[in-house]
């Protein structure tokens, strides 16, 4: 099966003046504002860090449900959260990690079942297959 999904961005101006908009097919983003400042100086919009962020708690979370689902467990909720780490080196700069925090409720999970469902999880969910920086995982779970 292959899916395939569309995604958009218009640009203009130079790097620090210049001003962008990020579409989606779903309509998710629509003309959503982007560019230096809201990269590098917290103004309003998004950035490229930020949509990774999104997209990997978002894969992880799905790619953890479905490993739960294989061991016979429904979560109750999986609240996940990503940081990513963007930093200069000689080439520019470069995504080097992604954090991921999980807070998980899973009725009747053990935890050696949890952490297995966690780490397959981690590793085999396509955004991480994607992301050539080094992914780390703190997870709870509640009872």
């Amino acid at each position: 099966m292959e899916i395939t999904k569309h995604a958009s961005a218009h640009w203009q101006g130079g790097l620090k003046d210049g001003k962008g908009t990020l579409s989606t097919e779903s309509g998710a983003l629509s003309d959503t504002p982007y560019g230096f400042r809201t990269r590098f100086e917290g103004k309003p919009g998004t950035n490229p860090e930020e949509l990774i962020g999104a997209a990997h708690a978002g894969c992880f979370s799905m790619a953890l449900s479905m490993q739960l689902g294989l061991a016979g467990l429904t979560a109750e909720s999986l609240a996940t959260k990503a940081e990513v780490t963007l930093e200069q080196d000689e080439g520019g700069f470069t995504i080097t990690a992604v954090h991921l925090s999980l807070l998980a409720r899973i009725p009747g999970a053990k935890r050696a079942d949890f952490e297995s469902a966690v780490e397959a999880a981690k590793t085999g969910c396509p955004v991480s297959k994607l992301l050539n920086a080094e992914i780390t995982l703190d997870a709870s779970l509640e009872s």
